[in-house]
């Protein structure tokens, strides 16, 4: 009986704890481009993805909007494009509640460039490891822009911002893949996997030297048959030195985020450690 009663005070205490309206979904964030947002058909062809594919009553969801000016912030220092407002298509979902390995959902009907795999890689090189990303668009596109909404929706979930230089680093990843996809017709998950493999060496090796990152793709390249130029190898060398030495802020936010990302959190307040000390007392009645 004592069990009993001790145990339904703790679901009283832990119905006070936690805030009013409270959902497992408040892990979800939609990061939506501004021209699909201000488009209402856009954004209902973006919404029933997002829905479809999830299974996620999105309407609990938190949303932000991703300008033209936050995308030319990243692009502009990179390829030198410039964004319109017209033109920022791409949305993403990030969802923090399925905090097991990283994986990525990219509506292959709506994105033209950028695969899953290339958007995990440059995650990774962003320090993210967890959760479960769909990204979509109403119409055609690249999926570029995606990747700035992503990387927003990982700070709006966690309420920890990641550093500038690591997603310039993962930004400047991204992009430069998808200029060698369209520029050479390389298979974009084989250079995924390329970028990936490259990195994972260079960082065991603590290399530093671009000339060396530069011999290492070369023998991958060689090794694995991909035809990419001496320019592209150049530039995905560059990229990947860039990644290298962010590492010390990528550690930084990752430790910034770690229990947060292996935890069921609601506005900070962890529920594991109550759910224990409740069964401690349920089991064995």
């Amino acid at each position: 009986m004592r069990k009993i009663t001790i145990a339904l005070l703790a679901l009283i205490l832990m119905g006070m704890l936690i805030p009013a309206g409270f959902s497992t979904d408040s892990n979800v964030v939609i990061t939506y481009g501004e021209t699909t947002y201000s488009n209402s058909n856009y954004k209902s062809i973006v919404d029933s993805f997002f829905k479809d594919q999830s299974h996620i009553d999105i309407a609990n969801a938190g949303s932000k909007i991703i300008t033209a000016n936050q995308v030319n912030q990243i692009s502009g220092g990179i390829t030198g494009k410039t964004y319109n407002s017209n033109q920022i298509l791409s949305s993403a979902l990030v969802d923090l509640n399925d905090n097991a390995n990283l994986k990525v959902s990219v509506d292959k009907s709506k994105i033209t460039t950028i695969t899953g795999d290339m958007y995990i890689s440059a995650l990774k090189s962003a320090g993210i490891t967890k959760g479960h990303v769909y990204v979509t668009s109403p119409v055609s596109a690249t999926g570029e822009s995606a990747l700035a909404g992503i990387m927003n929706s990982y700070e709006e979930a966690t309420d920890v911002e990641i550093p500038e230089s690591v997603k310039q680093a993962a930004s400047d990843e991204i992009y430069t893949e998808a200029q060698i996809v369209n520029n050479s017709g390389v298979n974009a998950d084989d250079l995924a996997k390329l970028v990936d493999d490259v990195k994972q060496e260079v960082s065991n090796d603590n290399v530093t030297d671009r000339s060396t990152i530069v011999n290492i793709i070369n023998n991958y390249v060689q090794n694995n048959n991909i035809n990419i130029s001496n320019t592209d190898i150049e530039n995905l060398a560059v990229s990947i030195e860039q990644v290298q030495n962010v590492q010390g802020d990528v550690n930084y936010y990752k430790d910034q985020v770690s229990d947060i990302m292996g935890n069921t959190t609601a506005n900070g307040f962890s529920f594991d450690g109550l759910f224990d000390w409740i069964k401690s007392f349920v089991n064995g009645i």
